[in-house]
C-alpha cells in the first residue's frame, strides 16, 4: 500500500509554527511521504527525525514544483503556513499554487488549527 503524500511549506515568519506543529504530529507524519520546500524542509529535518524530500525554495521555483505535483495527482495534503502580513516576492506563484490545490480538491491547511483537523482525520491516512 502506497503512503499518502503530504507537502509542508512555510514562509519565514511561520517556520516556528510549522516546526512546532510537525514536532507535535511527528508520529503521524512518519506514515506519510513528506515533501517540503528547501528552506522549510531543512528546518524540519534539522530539528526532527523526519525524511523529507526537498524541493527548491519557494521563490526559486519550489511553489511551482508543488503545483506541478498537484496537477500530476501526486499530492494528498498541502500544509502551507503562509504569512498574511508580509508581501512575498513570489506572490504570483503562491496564488497559482493555492488556486491549483483548490481546483484539484487538495485539502489545504494554512494554519495550525486546520492542519490539526486534517492530520487527525481518518480520511488522511489509510
Amino acid at each position: 500500500m502506497d503512503k499518502k503524500t503530504i507537502v509542508l511549506v512555510a514562509h519565514d515568519a511561520k517556520k516556528t509554527d510549522i516546526l512546532e506543529w510537525a514536532d507535535f504530529n511527528r508520529g503521524t507524519l512518519k506514515s506519510f511521504e513528506i515533501y517540503g520546500t528547501q528552506t522549510t524542509g531543512q528546518v524540519l529535518q534539522s530539528k526532527l527525525d523526519l525524511n523529507i524530500h526537498l524541493l527548491k525554495s519557494g521563490p526559486w521555483g519550489g511553489d511551482s514544483q508543488i503545483a506541478a505535483m498537484i496537477v500530476e495527482n501526486r499530492v494528498d495534503i498541502l500544509v502551507f503556513f503562509w504569512d498574511p502580513l508580509t508581501p512575498q516576492p513570489h506572490d504570483v506563484d503562491v496564488k497559482a499554487l493555492l488556486r491549483l490545490a483548490v481546483l484539484y480538491n487538495i485539502p489545504i491547511a494554512c494554519n495550525r488549527a486546520t492542519a490539526d483537523y486534517i492530520i487527525s482525520s481518518p480520511l488522511s491516512t489509510f
